[in-house]
């Protein structure tokens, strides 16, 4: 399946001005214009042999709110992701942005010097020194590495090929930041898919590559979309679903390989349609077994954020569904379109006080003392809106687990 080219979606843009009404980023900033400006209306001008010239490109996060808004088609969020690729291939980026978006490498590192790199991450003039030549930000949210990784505590699940026996396995697609920075979260995953009578393993694979893409190195994010589907593909073909934590990760899996990146084919679009967000295969391949289980009561009320990828699912909120289940809970949703962190954007020292800003009214309202605690699906949303609120953020899956009573 051939999936259109998201500059070819420019001319069915009406300059409605939805998008830009929409931007969390044009509403805190002048220096970004908009989504429409630096989106389609520019995309009928770029000449297809040169980069993009306009600058104001990077000051757009990413957040994808632009696509899902806009009542007439058009792939905005993925124009702009691919015009930053242009401007990447003619003017290289910034050391900074090809460190932080390396997740892979320099988790692996620093999992295996945690006990040295943790308290270095959290010593004011290392982090200063890294802000004056790096140009990442002293208050940038950095979570301490795990000693042990979900994969070196799971070594007996971590298989190469599918099993012979694949009823009711679960392929679980932890990412970076479950493998190197939240092992608990993914065994905690884990421990809720068997009380749901599933079988987990841990196939092969490499970092969706999604950071590498959101600062415009396409090269290196093709090498690991194609690294994940060839490594993933065999699962799939055994009819072994790939089910993750990280609505970013799953997104990449799903969308980006085929619509950004522009990485064709049966095998991509097999893992695609075989990928999905935890709560969306509990809540469609699950949901027996869910009413089977029985759910103790949490009283408790949690301020639920939807992050931005996982509204690019375009799948509505399965956590959130899946949660008011809970007997006691009280759910209240998220007044904010965006928290503001967009992965590594907010990291970056001149984009960190726009990235507070974007996230200024959902750190107030999770700051409420009415709320017990916030949740999120995406890691660097809970590090983002924790370090700003000062509230407990959570996975919905560690929340979930909890009424199952698992430890």
């Amino acid at each position: 399946m051939t999936h259109p080219t998201p500059a070819l979606t420019a001319d069915l843009c009406l300059k409605c001005n939805i998008c830009t009404a929409s931007c969390p980023v044009a509403a805190v900033t002048d220096k970004f214009p908009g989504p429409k400006a630096v989106g389609p209306q520019a995309q009928r001008f770029r000449h297809p042999q040169l980069p993009p010239p306009d600058a104001s490109l990077t000051w757009c996060s990413g957040c994808g709110t632009c696509t899902r808004v806009c009542p007439h088609g058009v792939a905005i969020a993925e124009i702009n992701i691919q015009a930053k690729a242009r401007m990447a291939e003619t003017h290289t980026p910034p050391l900074r942005d090809q460190i932080i978006s390396r997740t892979e490498l320099y988790g692996f590192a620093g999992s295996l010097a945690a006990p040295i790199a943790n308290p270095v991450l959290r010593f004011g003039p290392a982090r200063w020194a890294l802000e004056k030549v790096l140009g990442i930000d002293r208050h940038g949210p950095m979570p301490p590495f795990a000693a042990r990784t979900l994969r070196a505590r799971l070594r007996s699940r971590c298989i190469s090929e599918p099993p012979a026996e694949a009823s009711h396995v679960v392929a679980y697609f932890h990412g970076c930041s479950t493998n190197y920075y939240e092992p608990e979260l993914g065994q905690t995953a884990i421990a809720v898919l068997e009380k749901l009578g599933c079988r987990i393993i841990l196939p092969p694979q490499r970092c969706c590559g999604l950071p590498l893409q959101s600062n415009g190195l396409f090269p290196a994010a093709r090498r690991h979309a194609r690294t994940n589907i060839r490594l993933l593909l065999p699962f799939v073909e055994a009819g072994i679903p790939i089910v993750g934590t990280s609505t970013s990760c799953t997104l990449a899996l799903k969308h980006d390989y085929r619509t950004i990146l522009g990485v064709e084919g049966e095998a991509a679009e097999a893992v695609a349609l075989n990928t999905f967000d935890i709560f969306e295969f509990i809540e469609a391949r699950l949901d027996k077994a869910l009413d089977r289980a029985e759910l103790s009561p949490i009283e408790a009320t949690a301020l639920y954020h939807p992050p931005c990828q996982l509204k690019s699912h375009f799948m509505g909120m399965p956590a959130m569904r899946v949660l008011q289940r809970v007997p006691g809970l009280r759910l209240v949703l998220s007044e904010s379109e965006c928290c503001g962190i967009a992965g590594t954007y907010g990291m970056k020292h001149e984009k960190f006080a726009v990235a507070q800003a974007v996230g200024a009214g959902l750190f107030q309202q999770a700051s409420d003392s009415t709320n017990d605690f916030v949740l999120s699906d995406s890691e660097t949303c809970r590090w983002w809106i924790a370090q700003h609120s000062g509230r407990q953020v959570i996975h919905p899956i560690e929340l979930l687990a909890r009424s199952l009573r698992l430890a």
